[in-house]
């Protein structure tokens, strides 16, 4: 294959034309044109690398890998660095070695991590564990091409034997370790870096992320679908004032300063957790959009999701050069940036209507082993007239809670929630045989009727329902029950679920079919008076304890802070 086109070249910041040749997959030879005078081109666009998104959770839009690659592909997509953990709590490295093997299906760049926290915590019920006999059998697969996340930064402070061990056998096996250290700062930030820990995709803000990168540690810039960091880490004011900062001892010249602004601070632009509904209007493109929209050059946007993920994680692509593997993509125009074409290995794989290879439907075992709840398991129960409780508080766009309180008064021994205050119930279900749940509440949702559950609730995805009426979060509850998992919407008018049959996490539909479904129960939950952009993925987050500040686990309400459980009434 040998064509005429002009090329971004992420490595010289620069646009030129160029003939290019590609054998068995590969960019064989890249021949610069100098004398573009009347130049004819067989590319009608511009060729850039096929877009990288460095950590992402598959299983959180709703898909197999296999359909996710297919809505992928037409963003342009062509790789991704992906934590299988989700899947891992609930079944394993079964579930694992099922992702790498339908991944293999299909014409896109699958790589993955080995998952290093396998439930996050002890304090939680999940389907599987993970030693790190279990890491060092993963970290010999070619497929894996890092440890994943390490949410345990208290074991890692604190210097937990296991930890340490997965740690050090990703050292041996030569393979980078991603982070996870929300808020972590200090001495402890400290500690959490001695151990070659060279990632962070949980900064919040300019402060907390300039700290680690001025540390050492490479900074991941989320963009999903429940946490929204860009706004927040590509701050021009932030920014500007630790240029200017630097400026005032003279170590950035003022000549210089300007240049600086528009160059990203941070290395890479992720995804995370992306929902379905999201994923058809776009996936990095959006992201770099985004970034440019908030200032950062887009040259530099476009290196974040290309060569700067290529290189940390010794990916064959990210660039258009000789030697690396043909991924690349055709947009209109630097501006519009448009999506016209994407090629994988060399291949068209998406002609600007069609992606041009099928996903197969596949079967897993579902795991969902749970009895059927009766509404007198959601109360909270308190002899008195009122009491004081505590409360988790949720923020839209943002994983990040806060602790408070309220004062609830009690009917026939069982604590009311308070629909005026925005005060509801919440409750996890353990699913994975054991039958335990823990009820508490939580602020934020705005739910005046009814009750939303779902089966995917991080990591260890047990159930997870918030809602005013026990009766209708029962429902909800046994709905995902009998239909082997998914999310429901319970209310005196409607009720509507959608089925995840794949460890109660995925669907075998296609990301159009699941968007459809899901969009419906958005607007059944916003007409139940519910405020968040994504109340599901909001909801899912609140199992997860190793995210700060107050968390809810199957075994109990958990204080983030301080790792420890904590009465739902106060004494």
């Amino acid at each position: 294959m040998e064509f005429t086109a002009y090329i971004l070249d992420v490595l010289t910041n620069s646009v030129y034309p160029a003939r290019i040749t590609i054998e068995d997959g590969i960019f064989k030879h890249i021949v610069p044109i100098i004398d573009d005078n009347d130049i004819e081109v067989d590319v009608d666009g511009l060729l850039l690398p096929g877009f990288i998104d460095s950590h992402i959770h598959i299983e959180s839009s709703m898909l197999t890998p296999a359909q996710f690659a297919k809505i992928a592909v037409r963003h342009g997509t062509t790789s991704v660095v992906c934590d299988p953990h989700e899947i891992a709590n609930v079944s394993g490295i079964e579930g694992i070695e099922f992702m790498i093997e339908n991944a293999s299906h299909v014409p896109f760049n699958f790589y993955f991590t080995a998952p290093s926290c396998v439930p996050a915590t002890s304090f939680e019920t999940s389907g599987a564990i993970l030693d790190s006999s279990d890491v060092e059998y993963l970290l010999k697969k070619d497929e894996i091409v890092a440890l994943g996340e390490m949410m345990n930064f208290p074991g890692v402070i604190n210097g937990d034997e296991e930890v340490l061990k997965k740690l050090k056998l990703a050292r041996k096996y030569k393979k980078p370790i991603d982070g996870h250290a929300p808020l972590v700062s200090g001495e402890e930030l400290d500690k959490y870096m001695e151990q070659y820990i060279v990632t962070d995709h949980e900064c919040s803000n300019f402060a907390e992320a300039i700290e680690k990168k001025q540390k050492g540690m490479k900074i991941m810039v989320r963009d999903g679908s429940s946490a929204k960091d860009m706004e927040a880490l590509f701050d021009f004011s932030d920014r500007i004032n630790h240029l200017k900062h630097q400026e005032s001892f003279g170590i950035i010249p003022t000549e210089v300063l300007e240049r600086r602004i528009h160059s990203p601070i941070f290395d890479f632009i992720v995804s995370d957790d992306k929902h379905p509904n999201d994923l058809i209007h776009g996936h990095l493109n959006e992201s770099v959009k985004k970034a440019v929209d908030l200032g950062i050059d887009i040259i530099k946007a476009i290196e974040m999701v290309t060569i700067n993920p290529a290189s940390h994680y010794n990916l064959d692509a990210g660039a258009i050069v000789t030697g690396a593997k043909a991924d690349f993509i055709i947009i209109d125009n630097i501006i519009d940036f448009n999506i016209l074409k994407t090629y994988i290995a060399g291949e068209c794989v998406f002609d600007g209507e069609n992606v041009l290879f099928d996903a197969p439907e596949v079967t897993t075992q579902n795991r969902i082993v749970a009895d059927k709840k009766a509404p007198q398991d959601f109360d909270v129960l308190f002899d008195g007239d009122e009491c004081e409780v505590n409360v988790i508080e949720c923020f839209n766009g943002d994983l990040i809670t806060q602790k408070t309180t309220a004062r609830l008064f009690c009917e026939d021994g069982k604590v009311m929630p308070d629909i005026y205050e925005d005060i509801l119930k919440i409750s996890v279900v353990e699913r994975h045989g054991n039958n335990n749940m823990a009820n508490a509440f939580i602020k934020g949702f705005g739910l005046k009727k009814g009750a939303i559950a779902s089966s995917i609730a991080h990591d260890s995805h047990n159930i997870i329902v918030v809602g005013y009426d026990s009766e209708e979060m029962a429902e909800a509850v046994n709905t995902v029950i009998e239909n082997k998992g998914g999310i429901a919407v319970v209310s005196e008018d409607f009720t509507d679920h959608l089925s995840l049959p794949i460890a109660g996490l995925m669907s075998n539909k296609d990301v159009y079919d699941v968007a459809h479904k899901l969009k419906i129960l958005h607007k059944m939950t916003a007409a139940l008076g519910c405020k968040l952009d994504s109340p599901f993925m909001t909801m899912a987050f609140m199992a997860l304890l190793v995210i700060p500040s107050i968390k809810i686990s199957d075994m109990g309400l958990f204080d983030g802070d301080n790792f420890e459980f904590i009465d739902v009434i106060k004494g």
